[in-house]
């Protein structure tokens, strides 16, 4: 490996290690193909691609000799390009996987939450609309979990996957706890603003001070 390889190495985003990740499971698999798998088990706790990021990833990947790629014979209709990891990918991605360095914090980007925030422009129902809302697109989610465990259960490979996904339905399960604990708080705040004088009132700060410290 050449030192501009030694480089792009260091510089790999975790996303193009959860590509090469795919690729670690016995077989050969087209883009579309890591798509689905995709779909069916990193989405669910880290990472949702878009197939253009997937084929992004393949051709890095194969630049540093991390994968391989053949192209399907003419004896199909539509030629697809399958793609496996590599010895050098394989060993690259055990010494990542098995790394000492902080895997960092966990990212949390939650929408609904955001909308929350910024109750004071909305209306309460419709808060509490989109709270139910989230609650069912939840449900949908969790169904999804399971049926990907049942998946990964029939897999002696996917051993190691499935327990991902057993804590990817249990924080699904906590999310919808979540969010009957945010419709409650939500009718508590709506059943105080009828209290005379708690409306803007709040200990010791004016109308322009931050609700926290700092």
């Amino acid at each position: 490996m050449t030192s501009r390889q030694k480089s792009k190495k260091q510089d790999l985003p975790p996303t193009a290690w959860a590509v090469l990740g795919l690729l670690s499971f016995p077989g050969e698999r087209t883009g579309y193909e890591l798509k689905k798998w995709a779909d069916s088990s990193l989405r669910f706790f880290y990472w949702s691609p878009a197939i253009s990021q997937i084929y992004a990833e393949l051709r890095r990947l194969e630049q540093l000799g991390y994968a391989a790629s053949t192209r399907s014979g003419p004896e199909e209709i539509r030629a697809k390009r399958r793609y496996a990891i590599t010895d050098a990918g394989r060993a690259a991605l055990a010494g990542w996987a098995a790394g000492t360095t902080d895997a960092g914090p966990v990212v949390l980007k939650h929408g609904l939450l955001l909308r929350v925030w910024l109750g004071h422009l909305a209306e309460p129902e419709r808060l509490r609309a989109m709270a139910a809302g989230h609650q069912e697109r939840t449900r949908g989610e969790l169904a999804a979990v399971r049926e990907a465990l049942e998946h990964a259960g029939d897999t002696a490979d996917w051993a190691f996957p499935e327990l991902a996904l057993r804590w990817s339905e249990r924080q699904h399960l906590a999310e919808l706890e979540l969010a009957e604990a945010l419709l409650a708080d939500l009718a508590v705040l709506e059943a105080s603003r009828g209290v005379p004088g708690s409306e803007g009132e709040t200990s010791g700060q004016g109308p322009a001070d931050a609700p926290t410290g700092g």
